[in-house]
């Protein structure tokens, strides 16, 4: 382990033993879902806000989704709650789950397979609490 590893490993243990300190029920606290606090945009308001009214002939909502979509896989799919909110705005779009399975697959190329893999996880996570919702 560097020297870098272990003042950063110490700066968390003390970080986590002050929270301890200053309120014992910080010990078990769970960070919120922020994703599932962000309402759903329409497919209308997407195309509004994202190219129709402004670019004309441009791309529309579900297909913007995709390229995003494409680009937050390809990076690793570190960011979970940006692809899990992806997902559910691409359903709203119009999107299918084998149009966003494809576009996942896509992305192994260059995200790689386990990227690839984990970002499926969560797309089937998403098409699942949407299709209960519905």
């Amino acid at each position: 382990m560097s020297d870098f590893s272990k003042l950063f490993q110490t700066m968390i243990e003390q970080s986590q033993d002050m929270a301890k300190a200053m309120n014992p029920a910080l010990e078990q606290f769970q960070f919120p879902d922020l994703a599932a606090m962000m309402p759903t945009m329409p497919k209308e308001a997407m195309d509004a806000a994202f190219g129709k009214t402004f670019n004309p002939g441009g791309l529309d909502a579900k297909t913007r989704l995709f390229v995003t979509l494409g680009g937050l896989v390809a990076q690793g799919s570190q960011l979970e709650p940006q692809i899990k909110l992806t997902v559910r705005h691409a359903l709203a779009a119009g999107a299918t789950p084998q149009e966003i399975a494809e576009v996942i697959g896509q992305m192994s190329v260059f995200g790689g397979v386990p990227a690839m893999t984990k970002a499926m996880e969560l797309a089937q996570a998403v098409i699942a609490e949407t299709e209960e919702g519905k």
